[in-house]
């Protein structure tokens, strides 16, 4: 039945001269989002509101699905579009719709018009009173709520005239793509693609990297991690992830450096590669779901030592989450259950028994100079052999 949907915005609506950007980024990004789904849909702008015609037989779950996975939608609205063919005609096309989507009639309404089009003949406040009045006498059963009805009928005017009585949610945020680029730092774990997600929903193009360090970590390790990257892609479009050899770097940092040390070190060349690589690639931070004093590596001393070789800035949205607070996103946005598979990665092969929670940075400098010898060599052989696997 229903011929399109009415995509609502949030903080596009406030940007002033440039919201078209921020439009035609969103347009762009729906396009995209509903291109699995069989049939051709037409998206376009019209005097602040965004609409996605419909073909004539088309999945309506997976349709709404697909959009609710665009970021900078707030609100998409099913409606039937009619043409303005008088009053009269309008009331039999509510009635249709009331029928359709309402078989049972025992429920309050409220009717909402807003007439854009000033040279329509009623009003707003005529158009609900005599709508309001023709549903009664069609529906005797029905009564007007106007403080907290069950359905609330809005009738838009426009250029055609649209119905429709229900908003589901959209994901919120901004389109992806307009608010510049970044590298993610993805494990197998839960938090990383969890942080991906948020900060693509602050419009971020998502680049990702991936230490690998086979033969300690299985291929079905780094599939997991594929396949994390492909959940997130769900919501941020096309994702390029980098598979970085992670082994003999940390082999050499395991020969040569204190094990209570092992993870911050690691940490701190892992981040130097990243930054290397998102410097290549465009990007302009880096994002990791670390999460104040969740485990050693992420007590603030040890967020301080790995900060400490960057030059880019580095995201966390999670740093101040509880672990539940990420498993609820996790599980809502479908990485959970790929994320808790039992696949090892690199980071939890090499771990000490005892690690240190509160690192000296100058006595972590210290033990990075016995790598001095072959370390540089390693660092820009794992960024040369990077591999690059487009996730969509």
């Amino acid at each position: 039945m229903f011929q399109a949907f009415l995509i609502k915005y949030g903080e596009i609506g406030i940007k002033g001269k440039n919201r078209y950007l921020f439009e035609d980024a969103l347009v762009k990004q729906i396009r995209h989002a509903l291109k699995p789904v069989e049939g051709e849909f037409q998206v376009s702008k019209e005097q602040g509101r965004i609409y996605v015609a419909c073909p004539q037989d088309y999945d309506y779950d997976e349709a709404v699905e697909a959009l609710q996975r665009v970021f900078g939608i707030v609100g998409i609205c099913p409606t039937v579009c009619v043409e303005d063919e008088g009053f009269d005609k309008l009331s039999r096309d509510v009635l249709a719709y009331m029928d359709e989507v309402y078989p049972d009639k025992d429920k309050s309404f409220k009717v909402c018009a807003r007439r854009a089009r000033k040279n329509y003949p009623m009003d707003s406040m005529e158009i609900n009173a005599e709508m309001g009045h023709r549903i009664l006498e069609a529906y005797p059963q029905m009564h007007v709520d106007v403080h907290d009805p069950q359905i609330m009928l809005t009738i838009e005017v426009r250029e055609k005239i649209y119905i429709y009585s229900e908003i589901i949610p959209g994901p919120g945020g901004m389109p992806v793509g307009t608010n510049g680029k970044c590298m993610l730092l993805l494990s197998g774990g839960i938090d990383s693609p969890v942080a991906g997600y948020m900060v693509a929903k602050r419009g971020v193009k998502i680049d990702a990297v991936y230490f690998h360090a086979p033969p300690y970590t299985s291929e079905r390790a780094k599939q997991k991690v594929v396949d994390l990257a492909a959940q997130v892609a769900k919501y941020a479009g096309p994702v390029y992830l980098y598979v970085v050899n992670f082994t003999d770097i940390q082999l050499y940092i395991y020969d040569k450096c204190p094990h209570d040390e092992l993870t911050i070190i690691m940490r701190r060349y892992m981040m130097r590669i990243a930054e290397e690589l998102a410097r290549k690639n465009e990007a302009l931070g880096l994002i990791t779901g670390e999460s104040i004093g969740q485990v050693a590596s992420q007590t603030v001393q040890s967020l301080a030592a790995t900060n400490e070789v960057c030059t880019m800035p580095v995201f966390r949205p999670l740093i101040a989450f509880d672990k539940q607070d990420i498993i609820d996103i996790a599980e809502k946005i479908g990485t959970f259950e790929t994320s808790i598979q039992p696949y090892e990665d690199c980071c939890t092969i090499f771990v000490a028994k005892h690690p240190v929670t509160k690192p000296s940075i100058p006595v972590i400098k210290r033990s990075e100079k016995k790598l001095e010898e072959k370390i540089d060599e390693m660092v820009a052989q794992a960024i040369e052999t990077a591999e690059c696997v487009i996730v969509s």
